[in-house]
């Protein structure tokens, strides 16, 4: 199944929620993410089909594998193009929004380079 770009957004929520909170719910990734609730539904009912991510009976949200290698790759090119943004002087709120955009549209090669020049002038 290929993935769009909100879907991919939604597996890049569940992960860094799943990071600070104890269990990811529909009603926590509605709060974080400023959508409706009819909406996020939807979008879990999708990414379950999908393979992306499991619920249980609790209503409990987890990645999958297959979610968790997705959402694992969209948050580092976040992060990494969110720092090379400040490096260049954008505020970082800015450059996490700008990100944010760039993030689903990068090549792997840029995305790599860009992280090899990060490490470099480290």
């Amino acid at each position: 199944m290929q993935l769009q770009e909100s879907g991919q957004m939604y597996l890049e929520t569940i992960l860094v929620l799943s990071r600070t909170l104890p269990a990811v719910r529909s009603i926590d990734i509605v709060e974080h993410m400023g959508y409706s609730k009819p909406s996020v539904s939807r979008a879990m009912g999708l990414l379950k089909n999908g393979g992306f991510i499991n619920i249980d009976e609790d209503g409990y949200i987890t990645l999958t594998e297959d979610g968790q290698e997705i959402a694992i790759k969209i948050y580092e090119r976040h992060t990494i193009l969110t720092q090379a943004l400040v490096r260049l002087g954008v505020d970082p709120d800015t450059a996490s929004e700008d990100a944010c955009k760039m993030e689903h549209a990068i090549s792997d090669a840029s995305v790599a380079a860009i992280k090899k020049y990060l490490e470099h002038l480290a």
